[in-house]
């Protein structure tokens, strides 16, 4: 019987209204994905041509860009098809891995913040050590943790959930995050445990490292006018996402936790909000608030006028 569940399709019961606004719906989100590639890839691109911007802090920005069409592309193709479908359904295997790539891609997302919250540490409390401490190999090191820890400690209740038993088949939401666990007809303690755990490790403990580090910035720049200028030319932009992304993170787990008491429309409205704004906003402060890419990014505008 758990065999014929587990092939049976997952129906995504999140949508609002959807067979009579669908073509309205797939053009805000089509329009928002090709604006969240167009901006996000300007940036990286112009961190990859360009030598002045081959320095960690930039490195960093364009893996946390890059990091964000990831996340996109593991939600808006698949919704967007579901905007034009009569029935809006996943298979449980398809289902899973995507849960596992949103949380994976998620999590990557708070430690690439941290690794660049450490960076700006370095750079202003410790000048003189920056170039011995960043350097290409460390940086290297520091992407490949910010991605793969993650996919490994979010695969592990995603492995364990594979042949767990559905006693129900609706999901109440637009895609497959943590929802995925009230589907089960039991729900196993260990793996539960193990969930917040992993929370820890990936969501709380990066966001103290970057409250501790940004203190000590803090600090050391009320001492020096001219590290107090370094500090919010540099550091500001990356406060700002780190706000953005975890106010939006809040309402995802918002979300999950009042399944069943949270009014359906209220539910969809923050769920598209979450993989809009930070996709999107994300190059916008970056190219905006720091100098050298603001300067890069107006050298290209002012060429494509020309043209």
């Amino acid at each position: 019987m758990a065999a014929e569940f587990n092939v049976t399709y997952i129906t995504l019961e999140g949508h609002v209204r959807v067979e009579k606004y669908r073509y309205f719906y797939f053009m805000i989100m089509l329009f928002a994905y090709i604006l969240i590639i167009c901006c996000n890839a300007t940036i990286v691109c112009l961190i990859v041509i360009h030598l002045n911007l081959h320095e960690p802090m930039y490195i960093f920005i364009a893996a946390l860009l890059l990091n964000s069409v990831l996340l996109s592309t593991v939600i808006y193709p698949k919704l967007l098809i579901d905007f034009l479908s009569e029935k809006q359904i996943i298979s449980y295997s398809a289902c899973l891995f995507q849960c596992f790539l949103y949380y994976s891609l998620s999590s990557s997302e708070f430690l690439l913040l941290s690794v660049m919250a450490y960076d700006r540490y370095v750079s202003i409390c410790k000048p003189m050590e920056y170039p011995t401490i960043m350097t290409r190999t460390t940086v290297g090191i520091l992407l490949v943790v910010a991605w793969i820890l993650p996919a490994c400690q979010t695969a592990v209740p995603v492995v364990g959930n594979i042949d767990n038993r559905l006693c129900t088949l609706a999901l109440k939401g637009i895609f497959c995050n943590n929802s995925v666990n009230h589907l089960y007809c039991v729900t196993s303690r260990a793996l539960s445990i193990y969930g917040i755990v992993v929370l820890v490790n990936l969501v709380f403990f990066p966001m103290f490292f970057i409250l501790f580090t940004y203190t000590k910035i803090l600090i050391i720049s009320f001492r020096s006018g001219e590290v107090r200028k370094k500090a919010a030319q540099t550091c500001m932009p990356h406060l700002l996402v780190l706000i953005n992304y975890s106010c939006l993170i809040t309402y995802d787990v918002i979300i999950v936790k009042l399944e069943s008491d949270f009014p359906k429309v209220a539910r969809f409205v923050m769920t598209m909000q979450i993989i809009i704004y930070n996709p999107i906003l994300n190059p916008i402060i970056y190219g905006l608030k720091m100098k050298e890419i603001s300067k890069h990014l107006k050298c290209l505008l002012s060429q494509v006028k020309v043209n």
